[in-house]
């Protein structure tokens, strides 16, 4: 474990598919994360580089473009924007954002493989890869689904099931499918260039399980031991695809191939750096290449294979680079007891959420923290959302600082007052303002993000408790020296929760700051009860936090009940259309409009309502399994279509003169065919 004092910091975090909008399990896995630990580092005042992008190359992307009916350069045009722009208005503070199409981005993919090429790195093998015969193609993994060996999911993919986490190669899938035709595929040689992962078993075994056991998360290890121990070891791995959609393989004998999207994805970290620092005017290189660098990607646990072992490898093996000094990948976060899934619509997206949250970006952004899924998968709750900002967020912290300035500009008409004498109470509140900066940068340091926040948060409560201790508000009638001393230590305690909590709640922080008029202060500043001059005017008094009602928590429930009553409904098949008749056969089928005159239930049935309609014709009486559907009441004077001159049929003792049609929905509720005008009865339907 390394405890040396780096010059600067590349921090990385992972690139998004841009095929679809970001959701919470992706800011929960990585990207708030990583942003607390950035602007921890910024306001300890370190060199930092936070690199990210936007994966546009994966194989999900092609997929998206087919079905929809455009290309793929259209989708993730679409995609990066909309994730560029939600970063933003969410503060998660990149200092470069780029993406995998870029021009320097292929140039440095392509310059990474022909130097590896080059070095004969490569084992170039014809292999069996399936192929579809009826869409004319080679599959990529993800255009291949199949049933998974290990946990028998059915939709796993060709690289990797979802469901528990095994990578896999597509030959492994058991009924394995086509995502283009549905056809079972077939095996056909290609030729392709892999990486031997085998040959750095040793360098990977020293470098993770030895020199990183005591710094790296147990899951991460864990994840890296079972594949580094494993029977087979480690195999190699092809590096190419045949897609035409990618970084084109920059060697001869390779048309119509593309570099591996997790070969050419991390190099995106790399281009990304090239980009800022150009924009800069600045050497890129010290950050990717200078042992003083410290490196480190923010991943979720599914990426933990390609940056832990993949990537460090190409790394190696070019030899010009740094290694990560950490990889903390998050475990996954589930929405309402259910796993998050975009393909079902079962997920919080962001863009939503800051149309629908405006100004509330740091209550997400502390929910997701506080149950961050650091060490075990974790759910999101509407209900936990609504009680961690009213009785967390709005009763602690906001509560605090709202009294605190209130009663500064009751008494003390607005400004700082001066701090007189200092009681043994206000020692030991000394003493705990000097502690938490440091408890709470330990945490960060190790990457131990909600026990961070828990000591922001106990920060608060020992403010909120002084308060309520030595209730100024009484104090004031008989001594007001002694109301300025408890005053000015309760607006120091806000100026240091200001910068403590900025890595975390950065717009409430920005808030606080201007409550305070505080001065641009950093986290050396932290641990004083010095930071505001006394007779210095505070700003206006606005709340930090509002409450939540139920109301609000209530609609977003139901809108997420409905986006899974819709998706269960869009799952339902069609039944099957019956044999072809002729349309003599037709012709013979009397169908008409009737009118309901009565209806009645049937005491012996559950399902069947004994309806009288007029037919035009006379009365008739028929026998419908409707019970279950619509009552009596609901039905008597409604125009309905049925068939005439179906065969009477005895039922519960009643005979029953026809058949009222009905049209059954996906969720097996039953719908009145009715005129879209009112008609006459016995109005004939042709």
């Amino acid at each position: 474990m390394s405890h040396k004092e780096f010059k600067r910091y590349t921090i990385t975090a992972a690139l998004p598919y841009a095929n679809g909008p970001l959701h919470i399990g992706h800011l929960a896995g990585c990207y708030i994360p990583s942003d607390i630990y950035v602007r921890y580092l910024r306001s300890q005042g370190r060199d930092v580089a936070f690199i990210c992008g936007s994966d546009e190359h994966g194989v999900a992307i092609t997929i998206k473009a087919k079905k929809e009916g455009v290309t793929p350069q259209e989708i993730v045009d679409r995609y990066d924007a909309m994730m560029k722009q939600s970063f933003s208005e969410f503060g998660i503070s990149f200092d470069h954002y780029s993406r995998t199409s870029s021009t320097i981005h292929h140039e440095t993919a392509s310059e990474f493989f022909r130097t590896l090429y080059d070095r004969g790195e490569f084992i170039e093998q014809i292999t069996e890869q399936y192929y579809d015969e009826e869409a004319h193609q080679f599959l990529a993994d993800r255009y291949i689904e199949g049933t998974c060996p290990k946990c028998g999911y059915e939709a796993a993919y060709g690289d990797q099931c979802e469901k528990c986490g095994t990578s896999l190669n597509p030959t492994d899938l058991i009924n394995p499918r086509s995502k283009l035709s549905g056809n079972t595929p077939v095996l056909k040689e290609t030729k392709h260039w892999f990486l031997d992962l085998g040959k750095y078993t040793h360098f990977l075994k020293k470098w993770i399980l030895e020199d990183h056991q005591h710094d790296w998360k147990n899951n991460v290890l864990g994840q890296c031991r079972s594949w580094l121990e494993a029977g087979e070891g480690l195999q190699a791995r092809s590096m190419t695809r045949d897609m035409d959609w990618g970084v084109p393989v920059p060697v001869e004998g390779a048309e119509g191939k593309a570099l591996y999207v997790w070969f050419d994805a991390p190099i995106g970290y790399i281009s990304s750096t090239k980009e800022w620092a150009a924009e800069k005017g600045i050497d890129w290189e010290p950050y990717w290449k200078d042992k003083d660098t410290k490196l480190v990607h923010f991943i979720g646990k599914d990426n933990i294979v390609f940056h832990c072992i993949i990537f460090p490898a190409i790394l190696k093996t070019h030899g010009e680079y740094i290694l990560p000094e950490n990889v903390p990948a998050n475990e996954f976060l589930n929405l309402e007891g259910d796993k998050i899934s975009t393909s079902r619509n079962w997920a919080v997206w962001l863009h939503d959420y800051l149309k629908e949250f405006p100004d509330k970006q740091d209550v997400l952004r502390y929910v997701l923290t506080a149950n961050a899924p650091e060490t075990k998968d974790n759910d999101f709750t509407w209900k936990d959302f609504q009680s961690r900002n009213n009785s967390e967020l709005v009763a602690v912290l906001g509560n605090f600082i709202n009294r605190a300035v209130v009663l500064t500009d009751k008494f003390f008409e607005g400004k700082v007052p001066a701090a007189d004498i200092f009681s043994e109470y206000d020692q030991e509140i000394l003493e705990g303002v000097k502690e938490y900066p440091a408890k709470i940068a330990a945490s960060i340091e190790k990457y131990r993000f909600r026990e961070a926040l828990s000591f922001v948060m106990d920060f608060a409560r020992m403010g909120n408790k002084y308060l309520a201790d030595t209730e100024p508000w009484k104090v004031i009638k008989n001594d007001e020296k002694r109301t300025a001393t408890i005053l000015n230590i309760a607006l120091n305690i806000g100026a240091n929760l200001a910068i403590v909590a900025e890595p975390f709640l950065p717009f409430t922080s920005l808030k606080l700051k201007d409550m305070l008029n505080l001065p641009s202060l950093k986290w050396k500043d932290a641990g004083k009860l010095s930071l505001l001059t006394s007779g210095s005017n505070i700003g206006k008094v606005a709340l930090l936090f509002e409450k939540i009602e139920d109301e609000t928590v209530e609609q977003q429930i139901n809108k997420l009940l409905e986006s899974k009553k819709q998706n269960e409904m869009d799952t339902v098949k069609v039944p099957a259309m019956k044999e072809i008749i002729s349309f003599e056969d037709f012709t013979k089928l009397d169908m008409r409009v009737v009118k309901i005159l009565e209806a009645e239930k049937l005491k012996k049935s559950k399902k069947l309502l004994k309806l009288t309609v007029d037919t035009g014709m006379g009365k008739r009486t028929v026998l419908s399994g409707v019970a279950e559907h619509f009552t009596p009441e609901e039905l008597i004077g409604k125009e309905v279509t049925m068939l005439l001159n179906l065969a009477p049929r005895t039922m519960m003792g009643i005979d029953s003169e026809g058949m009222i049609l009905m049209a059954e929905d996906r969720d097996g509720s039953l719908r009145l065919l009715q005129p879209d005008k009112s008609t006459h009865p016995g109005a004939s339907i042709s």
